[in-house]
């Protein structure tokens, strides 16, 4: 063998060297962080509790609301029921369908507790659209700045107000839509669209 055999003959044995090592690396980094590894510690917590209660975080949204009615009487929602603008249901962009929802008019503090059967508003610049039942117990005529919160179906509240919805004890106390509200009861500044 002359110098430059021997030279690429060290060359090659490095490279099979290298490569061998990079692929035992890799395969004791994979085997390490498998899940099927068997670990000492593997049943203890990470972070074991200090007694302390971690509280959940609570989801909600501020911002505008408005209302739809008679226009949208009697016709199919997002999920396919007749919409009644009796009821007290809402449009909201992303919550699921069914789930409900306390809206709270931070001007006046009045809190009700809706279902979402729609999607909406429309308008970008809005977060949640109220039926004309829900508008009317949150004192809302137009827009309104509210807080919409997420409800838990355990909620004491919620179950008292689907009884009472059931009894009929608390029928929600609406203006009918064919005569437009008294100018006395509009809020100064806001427009209302009777024949929405």
């Amino acid at each position: 063998m002359n110098g430059t055999e021997e030279l690429q003959g060290k060359k090659g044995y490095q490279r099979t060297r290298v490569g061998v090592l990079a692929v035992t690396l890799g395969l004791t980094a994979s085997l390490a962080a498998s899940p099927t590894v068997k670990r000492e510690n593997a049943g203890v917590p990470v972070n074991p509790p200090t007694g302390k209660t971690v509280a959940k975080r609570h989801w909600f949204q501020i911002g505008k609301a408005s209302w739809y009615g008679k226009k949208f009487n009697g016709r199919k929602t997002a999920d396919g029921e007749t919409y009644d603008m009796y009821a007290m249901t809402c449009a909201h962009r992303t919550l699921p369908m069914g789930s409900w929802i306390r809206v709270t008019n931070l001007k006046n503090n009045k809190s009700t507790l809706l279902r979402v059967n729609d999607r909406g508003p429309v308008p970008l610049n809005r977060i949640v659209d109220l039926s004309y039942a829900a508008a009317q117990k949150l004192g809302v005529a137009g827009l309104a700045k509210v807080r919409v919160e997420e409800v838990n179906l355990t909620d004491p509240e919620l179950a008292e107000m689907m009884v009472s919805q059931l009894r009929m004890d608390d029928p929600v106390k609406v203006q009918p839509v064919d005569e437009p509200p008294s100018m006395g009861a509009l809020t100064p500044g806001l427009v209302v669209d009777v024949d929405r």
